[in-house]
């Protein structure tokens, strides 16, 4: 397995870790890190190929359970509306 660069910051972050004393070496914090991407996509794979075909089953079952467009998008207006007020 070749090196690799991480960068500044995730050097410093790797270097925390260890003064924390929860890891014995660079080499387990990154395993770390990888086990956590590992379930993030197995999540993943499992909410596109399982969960999103099952709630397209059922809504063209129950066509009545869907939300239409018109409200997604003034619910996505909305709250870029609310985000830009707060960030001003």
């Amino acid at each position: 397995m070749p090196n690799v660069a991480i960068g500044n910051h995730y050097e410093e972050f790797v270097k925390k870790q260890l003064e924390s004393g929860r890891y014995n070496n660079a080499s387990e914090v990154v395993r770390a890190g990888l086990r956590l991407l590992e379930d993030y996509e197995a999540a993943r794979e499992q909410w596109l190929n399982r969960e999103i075909p099952a709630r397209f089953d059922e809504l063209m079952k129950s066509p009545s359970i869907g939300v239409p467009a018109e409200t997604v998008r003034a619910r996505f207006q909305a709250k870029h509306q609310n985000r830009t007020a707060k960030a001003k």
